[in-house]
């Protein structure tokens, strides 16, 4: 089942959307999966970061990775079907993102988004996305944190088969979160949580926000950002969308709803975007 795309949105979002489209690039490598062979990248001294289209955490890396404009290869991993040699040589516990850092000695590989996020800050700090106040700085990732429990809730809304009150109960959860940011935003009185512009608590908990489109499917009308709900909200979103290392790495909100639909059904087609530029 589908319904028209972006409803979800403020109107101002769906018409840069639609301004936006042609310029937006997407993630078209295919996914290795059990079976394959380790790719090999050439001696260029460029990351390697181990990915999966749609996940919401690795999301996190390439955003950052564009921000920087720090050169590396994508290499997409099946989750259903991971390879042997990613757990073998990559990571054990079978999780993206990691990512192999060619430019220390050993080639050591880090894993969890922020762990990795934090690195890249460090160590390509030319453009910064973290504070640099401790307190500020601990206070961001505790806001990056705290948006798990949303992201939770989201993902039982869409992926869970639960009755209507259960469904409910995730609504009003997801709802009740993302007025603490509503109000924090609103508190600041910038255009990103960041300021001018964003930093990593942009970054941090965008993927969550590009994937919301998908609750259309779910929960029909009964829950939206926009100027009568979350009004500093839709204006952030409708400015990140806009935003040059999100376009890198968007994809539309039909194909999440396709993707997220389909997957509790079967095997997930996480090659959806192979064959589209």
């Amino acid at each position: 089942m589908f319904v028209r795309p972006g409803t979800i949105f403020t109107k101002n979002f769906n018409q840069t959307i639609v301004k936006l489209s042609k310029s937006m690039t997407m993630d078209t490598n295919s996914h290795y999966k059990k079976g394959s062979e380790q790719p090999t990248a050439p001696n260029d001294n460029k990351l390697r970061l181990y990915s999966m289209r749609f996940c919401p955490y690795a999301h996190r890396t390439h955003l950052v990775l564009n921000v920087k404009n720090i050169p590396h290869h994508v290499f997409n991993v099946d989750m259903s079907e991971k390879p042997e040699w990613f757990l073998n040589n990559i990571n054990p516990s079978g999780k993206v993102p990691a990512i192999q850092l060619v430019n220390e000695k050993s080639d050591p590989i880090l894993f969890e988004s922020l762990a990795i996020c934090e690195y890249l800050d460090e160590k390509f700090p030319e453009i910064k996305l973290y504070p640099t106040d401790p307190l500020e700085k601990a206070q961001t990732k505790l806001w990056i944190d705290r948006f798990g429990s949303i992201g939770g809730a989201f993902y039982r809304l869409v992926f869970e088969k639960n009755n209507e009150e259960v469904n409910g109960k995730l609504l009003s959860d997801l709802i009740a979160g993302l007025k603490a940011y509503e109000e924090e935003l609103l508190k600041r009185g910038t255009k990103y949580f960041g300021g001018d512009r964003p930093n990593i608590f942009d970054y941090g908990i965008w993927p969550w926000f590009e994937r919301f489109g998908v609750l259309n499917a779910v929960v029909g009308d009964k829950f939206k950002i926009d100027d009568s709900t979350f009004p500093s909200l839709a204006k952030w979103t409708a400015a990140m969308v806009t935003d040059a290392a999100v376009q890198k790495h968007y994809a539309p909100n039909e194909i999440h709803t396709k993707f997220s639909l389909e997957r509790p059904g079967g095997i997930p087609n996480y090659n959806i975007l192979v064959g589209q530029s």
